[in-house]
């Protein structure tokens, strides 16, 4: 009885591949509930504020909520790594609903 090919007394033959073409893995970013939800909730209380640049954006993040401090004249953030996953992913939320 011939198996694939091959006779009963060969060896099953191994089958190398090679040259396989797999694609760049293209996952999304997993954030916070709450990172997303604040975002969301500021964009829509203030949606002219929010544009699809990042520097502004943090800047109105550290205005409009409690991560920011002024210290001598200027804004600070209390929270850094916070107020930029915010801002961050406003500035995403923005670019993908306005469509630039």
């Amino acid at each position: 009885m011939s198996h694939g090919g091959r006779t009963a007394g060969e060896p099953p033959s191994v089958r190398v591949i090679t040259a396989t073409r797999v694609g760049p893995a293209r996952m999304g970013n997993i954030r916070q509930t709450y990172i997303k939800r604040v975002a969301i909730e500021l964009i829509r209380h203030y949606p002219d504020d929010f544009t699809g640049d990042f520097t502004q954006n943090k800047r109105k993040v550290l205005e409009l909520t409690d991560l920011g401090v002024t210290v001598e004249g200027h804004l600070q953030a209390t929270h850094k790594k916070l107020a930029n996953r915010i801002a961050g992913y406003a500035t995403r939320y923005v670019k993908r609903k306005r469509g630039t």
